[in-house]
Order: C-alpha cells, then sequence, then structure tokens
C-alpha cells in the first residue's frame, strides 16, 4: 500500500484553510457591522473650527451618534487645503473608526498638488454626500455692471483692470475664476487670500472687483446688496436669492461651481461597515430639522449614495484637473 506523501496532506491542508477563509471573510465582515461601532468614531475635518463644514459636520455627528449609540468626536487637523487631514486619514487603519470630511478640495487637489501623499480616488471609500453650496458670481457694489453680460463686456472692455477675489491659490473660487476667463476670454487678475472672511472685506470695499462665494456664512451680505450676487453657477435658482439668475440663464451654461462635502472612509473599509454608515446618513437628511439647519446655513441638504458619491468625486477631479492644467496652477 502506498503512503500518502505529507507534501499532499499539507497542501490539501492549506487549501482547506484558505477555503474556510474565503468563506469565513463575508460571515466575519457581518458580524463586524452588526457590533458597529463599539468605541468613539473619530470624523476628520481638513478646516478650522467654527467654519460652515466643521459646524455641519458636528451636527451630522451627533444625528450619528443618537441613530448609532456610540460617540462620534469631531476632530480639526486644518492647513494644506485638507492635505493633512486627508493624508492621516488615508493611513489610518480601515476599520470605521477613523472618518474623513470629504470636500470639493479633495477633487480639486489631485491636479493641483504636485507631491501628495494619498489619491482621492484610491485610498478613500466614499460614504455619502450631505451637503452642497453653490457658488454665486458676486461683485463689488460699485461695480457699473449689473448683470453677467454687462460684467462680461466691462471686463472685456478693460483688460487687466478688474481683479477677482479667492480663499487662496488652488481653491473651487480660484479655479471659478480661471474657467471664467477660459470660457468668456476676459483678463482679470486673480487676488489670493486667506480665506472667505478678509475676501468678503475687499469685494465689499470695492478693492477687488469680484468673486466665486458660495451661500455659506455670505448669503446675508449678498441678500442685503453689501456685495452685488450677478448669476449663481448652479443648475437652478436658490430660493435664498430668488431674483438672481442661473448662469445658465445669463448666458453661460454648463457653468456649475459647487462647494460639497460628506464621508468618507479609508479604502479597504469592511463593506457592511460603509452601507451602515451610509443608511445612517440618509435617514438623518430626511429629517426636515436637519434640512432646515444645513439650510439656515446657507446649504442644501444634498444626499448622494456611496455609489453616487462615488461617480460625482470621479467626474469632480476630472472637470477641475482640465481647469487646473489650462490655468498651469500647481503647487508643491
Amino acid at each position: 500500500m502506498r503512503k500518502k506523501s505529507s507534501f499532499n496532506l499539507t497542501r490539501r491542508a492549506v487549501t482547506a484553510a484558505v477555503l474556510f477563509g474565503a468563506l469565513a471573510a463575508p460571515f466575519s465582515q457581518a458580524f463586524a457591522a452588526d457590533q458597529y461601532p463599539d468605541k468613539p468614531v473619530h470624523v476628520i475635518v481638513g478646516y478650522p473650527p467654527g467654519g460652515a463644514t466643521d459646524v455641519i459636520t458636528r451636527l451630522i455627528a451627533q444625528k450619528l451618534h443618537d441613530k448609532l449609540g456610540q460617540t462620534f468626536i469631531v476632530e480639526n487637523r486644518p492647513g494644506a487645503g485638507s492635505n493633512i487631514a486627508s493624508a492621516y486619514v488615508a493611513r489610518s487603519k480601515p476599520d470605521g473608526y477613523t472618518l474623513l470630511v470629504l470636500t470639493i478640495q479633495n477633487a480639486t487637489n489631485m491636479s493641483i498638488y504636485k507631491n501628495l501623499t494619498y489619491n482621492t480616488e484610491k485610498d478613500f471609500t466614499p460614504i455619502a454626500q450631505f451637503m452642497a453650496s453653490p457658488s454665486v458670481l458676486v461683485t463689488a457694489p460699485g461695480l457699473p455692471a449689473t448683470d453677467l453680460k454687462s460684467f462680461i463686456a466691462l471686463v472685456k472692455a478693460n483688460p487687466g483692470k478688474y481683479s477677482y477675489a479667492s480663499t487662496g491659490i488652488g481653491g473651487s473660487p480660484h479655479l471659478a475664476g480661471e474657467m471664467l476667463k477660459a470660457r468668456t476670454g476676459i483678463d482679470m487678475l486673480h487676488v489670493p487670500y486667506k480665506g472667505t472672511a478678509p475676501a468678503l472685506i475687499d469685494v465689499t470695499a470695492g478693492v477687488v472687483s469680484c468673486s466665486f462665494m458660495t451661500t455659506l456664512g455670505v448669503v446675508k451680505q449678498m441678500q442685503t446688496g453689501q456685495v452685488r450676487p450677478i448669476a449663481v453657477a448652479y443648475s437652478s435658482r436658490l430660493p435664498e436669492l430668488p431674483n438672481v439668475p442661473t448662469m445658465a440663464e445669463a448666458g453661460l451654461p454648463d457653468f456649475e461651481v459647487v462647494s460639497w462635502n460628506g464621508l468618507a472612509a479609508p479604502a479597504g473599509t469592511p463593506q457592511p461597515v460603509i452601507d451602515k454608515l451610509s443608511t445612517a446618513v440618509e435617514d438623518i437628511l430626511k429629517s426636515p430639522d436637519m434640512q432646515e439647519r444645513i439650510k439656515e446655513l446657507g446649504g442644501q441638504a444634498v444626499l448622494r449614495s456611496q455609489k453616487d458619491f462615488a461617480a460625482y468625486v470621479h467626474s469632480e477631479t476630472v472637470k477641475w484637473g482640465v481647469v487646473a492644467k489650462s490655468a498651469k496652477i500647481e503647487l508643491d
């Protein structure tokens, strides 16, 4: 009788172990999701405390606590256009206990920074978008142009005379200004500021001619005429500014600039955990109270599920990559 070789027995044992592991993995992930979260979850924000993104994130975090029964700690790690926070989360353990507030800067940064230590589309799994804030082209109140057509004509007749403010090099207001220049052929000087507040002050005073600003925290200044809103860079008019036309209505189609944010996790986070968080955010955004609170802050409650959010992040990355390359915007 021939003896079975120990090699064949070992190989069968290894094969059986691998097969068992493959079959057991989905069950262990499902069990983990059932238990999740069983300790505090850290939600990382790449901006300082007190801004609209931070405030809305804290509202969502409190609701997640109420719904899932565990503390969601909002942690601010500002700097480098959210790159510090993003790199930190990208290196974190993919277990659902460290999440990132993904924003439009995660899409624009992909084309602007030469030495990124993370990849927005490869290193994160989008969970759900929860807010959007359309941009509005606003001008200094004393500028002799009251609509988009007259504004373009004025600037085109005076190349280099007028300027536009941004919240910093590479941010969406900067890219929006460059896209406007490319689409219309106008020549304006870019004036970068360190945030919305100083940019708003100088546009209000007429030091700078115009800017693309979101309604987050600035809608009252738009409504009261401290700055003059002349066109909304969105697919529809805004309830807060019902008399301000969209860019398309004003003669410039397919011109949308929207600040957005949502939750994301490190790539490799178990799908059942992603699904649980996505469902929880969806339920939270269905609340009229939450929708109203976000509206009061100048945003819109916009839910995109995981698949739709991932597709949107991709489309935004491609869109702003074209603008950045055309304008030769690049940072170290």
